[in-house]
């Protein structure tokens, strides 16, 4: 079992848990263990830091003060995941460019390999 704090009164609590037993503060949206309600700090709006508010793809009502939505999505960490994908694709592409200009070696090698072995179980 999980445990997290309670935003408003730092309670320790399951993480599933839909409103915490001693505040009541609802923290899963709509009822719903697997659906996190993501809240802002203090003075602060959610959209400020949405992406689905800077690409003009959100439809919340309370856009652009909303203090709390399911939908929000953080643009730095948007961001920092594509810069991640970019670069596992292109490490991706630099092994497999690697693979094909060099299949000879590895063909060489793999013979090498399997002759090793053979001898290997004949002694």
């Amino acid at each position: 079992m999980a445990t997290v704090h309670c935003p408003r009164c730092r309670q320790l609590i399951d993480s599933q848990v839909i409103t915490c037993p001693k505040c009541q503060l609802l923290l899963k949206a709509y009822g719903h263990p697997g659906i996190p309600l993501h809240r802002a700090q203090g003075n602060d709006n959610l959209c400020d830091s949405c992406n689905y508010h800077f690409d003009n793809t959100c439809n919340f009502p309370q856009r652009p003060y909303a203090k709390d939505c399911t939908l929000y999505q953080n643009i730095e960490e948007s961001k920092l995941e594509l810069q991640t994908q970019s670069f596992n694709q292109s490490l991706n592409t630099k092994v497999n460019n690697w693979i094909k200009r060099n299949q000879t070696l590895l063909l060489i090698l793999a013979l090498l390999l399997v002759c090793l072995l053979i001898t290997l179980f004949n002694s």
